[in-house]
């Protein structure tokens, strides 16, 4: 199946790539299948895409790539939509904000994207955690850890993400 993005055009994907988020995303509860989408041009983040709306999409990151301590503690509840036993075989993503000025970007630490990687499905949940910032300021972090390993793009240092589709260059599939 095809979905249509602003971002990369048109994009091929299977089903089995839809991350289903029953309950939507904070603000668009109306938008339920994203693709996590991986941009091999893009060395920071990956793009969570609306499958409904082209025009939705939200860079994100793993948290563990700009915070050594942040932990998802899911409720009982949370596990029960996710249908998860456990925190394990999920992924956490936390959607950033890039304003005109990158260096002021920051990361919704308050509510992360939890995946389920086997069922894929997906919801943002509010953590009830009260020193969690909505606005986690993150650019000297990520800058800091490009200075400590030069050689490697920030994504290259994530954990294998398991859901990520990879887009193609769609001027390099039409020249094989």
């Amino acid at each position: 199946m095809e979905v249509q993005t602003t971002r990369f055009g048109q994009v091929q994907i299977t089903e089995e790539d839809v991350i289903h988020f029953p309950e939507g995303l904070l603000g668009f509860n109306q938008l339920r299948r994203f693709v996590l989408l991986d941009d091999p041009t893009d060395e920071i983040f990956a793009w969570l895409q609306s499958c409904e709306d082209p025009s939705i999409a939200f860079p994100v990151l793993e948290p563990e790539l700009f915070t050594s301590e942040y932990q998802v503690n899911l409720t009982r509840h949370d596990l029960q939509s996710l249908k998860l036993e456990s925190s394990q075989g999920s992924r956490n993503f936390c959607i950033i904000t890039i304003p005109d000025d990158p260096t002021q970007m920051t990361a919704n630490l308050k509510a992360p994207v939890v995946i389920n990687v086997a069922q894929r499905l997906a919801a943002q949940v509010v953590l009830q955690d009260n020193h969690l910032a909505i606005r986690e300021p993150i650019f000297a972090r990520l800058q800091q850890r490009v200075v400590q390993n030069p050689q490697l793009s920030i994504k290259s240092q994530a954990l294998d993400w398991g859901v990520a589709v990879r887009v193609r260059d769609p001027e390099a599939s039409s020249s094989l």
